[in-house]
């Protein structure tokens, strides 16, 4: 069995009569853009995972909410599969199609429909880019904290779907940290509204559920978020080690005096070549590991804090600390980190990025264990993560054109998450399980929560037409797996119990 995609879930689907399905979808939505040849479908065969691709049945682009439902209602009357996609930059195969179902695309539900500086919040539709909704705030003094590499590109909804982070999560945490409320249509064409905008909201927190469910409860046609206050003062300083693991041990150093940064990112040698290379962002091209660290906040505190951290890097075995001259400096030294994932795409055909969290004091023996599985699979790695969490992203570079490879890439990187969940870790930080992690989650969970995971997609999707065969495995896909044994009773979705 493959690490990640598997095509028996499109075989475990009943066929759809593609004509009469697009006549029904035309005439229930008639303004609705829908494709359906294979030129205009390929450019949606696949999200940021790419080496997994697949023509879905056909493609709709909604641009009303009235839209979404009716495309829903239908899919739910006739049993036909939806899968939800944002921009389609997830690397966890979440927003990968099914070849008999329907693509549902977000991207022209794009509009900022308000800003409330004096609340600091935004009301957006889901296909409003993250980085948008900051340079709206901005006249205001105010920006959105959750900032993804990708967040020039990714979409507000697909933030909600995957939970996603950033460099500075640390301090101002995820998305599920910074919105307030979701709007979303559910699986049977209805509208429900998740939270408030108040400080909390009656019953169930059924909004912190929703976030990170990779498009398997509902499709988000709302956000609103919350908006900070742009920091006083914020400077960078950038940390050079002739060793790896002495870097891991000054992040847990920094944490431990107390000192919370508001981004604290960590790069080895292979990835700080790339980056320097590809953004000339002044990075220390013969150290083994750089840790930037940004902290912001009032100007005396800032500068106090920089005095503390530079002493705490210097004591951890630092060979060199710089600090930002100026802004330019400190937004190029980012922009490095930022363009990591693209950089270290010129070092090789192709490259395979991983999603793992640990406690940040396994740091040292986890970048250990990964350079042991690097030479045991003969496969270079590049290590680029967001340090001050414990959210790993080593980067595998392999060549899919090489018989085998691909295999062996998949192998290790099944075998990097293994390992940190091990150290008490998870299999993914912010960009969810989808199809790449399903059979990790097998290690990670045991089969009661498994059981109780598929309880609560119940409750949302009584037929598994959301997004089916992600996130969740069945019983007998971890026991083919080995990784547990079946000996309970049968899952509400027999059809779907073998993979």
């Amino acid at each position: 069995m493959n690490f990640a995609y598997d095509e028996r879930i499109d075989g475990a689907l009943p066929s759809v009569n593609r004509a009469a399905l697009l006549v029904a979808l035309q005439r229930v939505a008639p303004r609705m853009e829908i494709l359906h040849e294979q030129e205009d479908l390929r450019p949606y065969e696949c999200d940021g995972l790419s080496v997994y691709r697949t023509l879905p049945l056909c493609v709709v682009l909604p641009q009303t909410v009235d839209e979404v439902c009716a495309v829903l209602k239908l899919a739910a009357e006739r049993g036909v599969p939806v899968v939800a996609r944002g921009s389609g930059t997830g690397l966890s195969g979440g927003a990968s199609p099914l070849e008999k179902g329907i693509l549902l695309v977000m991207s022209k539900f794009n509009r900022i429909i308000e800003i409330d500086a004096s609340a600091g919040t935004a009301r957006v539709e889901p296909g409003v880019r993250n980085l948008a909704i900051s340079q709206a705030a901005a006249p205001y003094g105010l920006y959105y904290a959750p900032d993804p590499s990708s967040q020039i590109a990714c979409s507000i909804g697909g933030n909600v779907a995957e939970n996603s982070g950033g460099v500075h999560c640390l301090k101002y945490g995820l998305t599920v940290h910074n919105i307030l409320r979701v709007e979303i249509v559910t699986i049977d064409g209805e509208r429900m509204t998740l939270g408030a905008e108040s400080l909390d909201s009656p019953g169930f927190d059924l909004l912190a559920l929703f976030t990170g469910s990779e498009g398997m409860l509902g499709v988000v046609v709302e956000v609103t978020v919350k908006l900070l206050p742009k920091p006083q003062c914020a400077k960078m300083l950038m940390a050079s080690f002739d060793n790896v693991e002495t870097a891991g041990n000054a992040v847990a150093k920094i944490i431990g005096a107390g000192i919370i940064p508001g981004g604290l990112e960590m790069m080895d040698n292979l990835a700080i070549r790339a980056a320097e290379d590809f953004i000339h962002a002044g990075y220390p091209i013969n150290a083994e590991a750089i840790l930037l660290c940004e902290l912001d906040g009032a100007a005396d505190d800032v500068d106090e804090d920089i005095e503390r951290v530079s002493a705490l890097l210097a004591e951890s075995g630092a060979v060199e600390i710089q600090i930002a001259r100026d802004e330019t400096e400190r937004l190029r030294l980012w922009a490095g980190r930022k363009n990591a994932f693209p950089a270290v795409g010129r070092l090789s055909p192709d490259y395979y990025c991983i999603d793992g969290t640990i406690p940040r004091r396994q740091l040292p023996r986890v970048l250990k264990g990964i350079a042991d599985l690097s030479a045991e699979y003969g496969l270079r790695v590049a290590n680029v993560f967001h340090a001050g969490d414990g959210n790993l992203h080593p980067l595998i570079l392999f060549d899919a054109n090489r018989p085998g490879e691909l295999e062996r890439t998949e192998a290790l990187a099944g075998k990097v998450l293994e390992l940190c969940v091990e150290v008490g870790g998870s299999i993914t930080g912010e960009h969810g399980v989808g199809r790449e992690k399903i059979n990790q989650m097998c290690v990670q969970f045991s089969s009661d929560e498994i059981e109780f995971f598929h309880a609560v997609k119940a409750a949302f999707d009584p037929a598994r037409l959301l997004n089916p065969g992600k996130n969740i495995p069945t019983l007998h896909r971890c026991a083919e797996f080995g990784r547990m044994h079946v000996h309970h009773g049968k899952l509400p979705f027999p059809e779907l119990e073998r993979f």
